[in-house]
């Protein structure tokens, strides 16, 4: 989660857009010294949130991918260029996490009453079960428009990237507006580019990633001439407890369970904020070693942050300690 840190704004000055989205909020910043039409923009982001919606949403049996979720055959299925690009993508991070990170794990999160209000505890029988339905290698890219399913009950969940394709969405309706200083947030996962009035650059408040605070944690100085995505994945917000076990929203795709390991939070920096929004939860899903190992390996900006006791911990991939385009403090 993010705090957004607009302070000392002059002339012309910072227009502001929040509202209810996809299921969470969103928070919109921008300015421009050229003319723009605020009511204009606002309608094209409302637009583009519903075109979103119809698309990718996991909740309403009328989008796009609940309509090839609820197909049950190995025919080949239009669904647009939009998901065959995010399915390519997680394609390369589920390779990558060796697995962890998996696209076709909705069925899991349904067994588990993540979807719902209340936990659910599967017996290790009816996970196995539910994990032979679980798969990336299930899911094939037929050409730049269609998918087709090598087994009939695949079901696909967009959610882990989803948000910050949604980010990437948005600013490019700024962008095809004449707007090239914003900062478009939506439930935390974020994307800057430009600057804020006065040559000042956009900050961004990290947040502390335990359950019981909402305090700043770190602060990102984000680059002013070039566009960067903030993407953070945690295990401190969405959880249960059980019999006094808690238990992470954030599922590893080859055990069907949730991740049993310190890693709490994990904050991936690059341009574009799907393939960041992917590789944040692929890095949290895998763990502190592993995560770190698979981010160095691709050359990946991450500061990954654990809990040890009561107390917070934090390191960062090679790839983060040589970017220079931005300060982390």
């Amino acid at each position: 989660m993010f705090l957004v840190m607009l302070t000392g704004c002059s002339e012309p000055t910072i227009q502001k857009l929040e509202g209810p989205a996809q299921g969470t909020t969103y928070h919109i910043s921008y300015w421009s010294e050229s003319p723009f039409d605020a009511k204009d923009i606002k309608a094209g982001i409302e637009n583009e949130f519903a075109v979103i919606d119809k698309l990718l949403s996991n909740y309403r049996p009328d989008s796009t991918i609940e309509s090839f979720n609820s197909v049950e055959n190995t025919d080949s299925q239009e669904v647009g260029g939009e998901i065959v690009s995010l399915v390519k993508i997680a394609q390369v991070v589920n390779q990558a996490s060796h697995g962890c990170y998996d696209l076709t794990i909705k069925p899991l999160f349904d067994l588990w009453g993540f979807r719902g209000d209340a936990l659910t505890m599967p017996d290790e029988l009816t996970i196995q079960k539910t994990l032979k339905q679980i798969g990336m290698e299930k899911l094939e890219v037929v050409d730049d428009t269609h998918l087709r399913k090598k087994q009939t009950d695949l079901k696909v969940d967009l959610s882990s990237i989803a948000q910050g394709y949604s980010v990437e969405r948005i600013s490019k309706v700024l962008a095809q507006k004449g707007i090239s200083n914003y900062l478009v947030e939506i439930g935390g996962e974020l994307k800057t580019n430009g600057y804020k009035p006065g040559l000042q650059p956009w900050r961004i408040a990290v947040e502390r990633p335990l359950p019981e605070e909402r305090t700043m944690h770190k602060i990102v100085t984000m680059p002013k001439d070039a566009p960067i995505a903030v993407m953070t994945s945690g295990t401190y917000r969405h959880y249960f407890d059980d019999h006094g076990k808690r238990y992470s929203h954030i599922l590893d795709a080859r055990t069907g369970k949730p991740v049993d390991h310190n890693l709490v939070s994990v904050t991936v920096l690059l341009a574009d904020p799907a393939v960041a929004d992917a590789w944040s939860t692929a890095l949290l899903c895998l763990g502190p070693k592993d995560g770190m190992a698979a981010a160095n390996t691709a050359q990946i900006p991450a500061l990954f942050i654990e809990l040890q006791g009561n107390e917070l911990t934090e390191s960062r991939s090679d790839a983060l300690n040589t970017l220079t385009t931005l300060t982390i403090n």
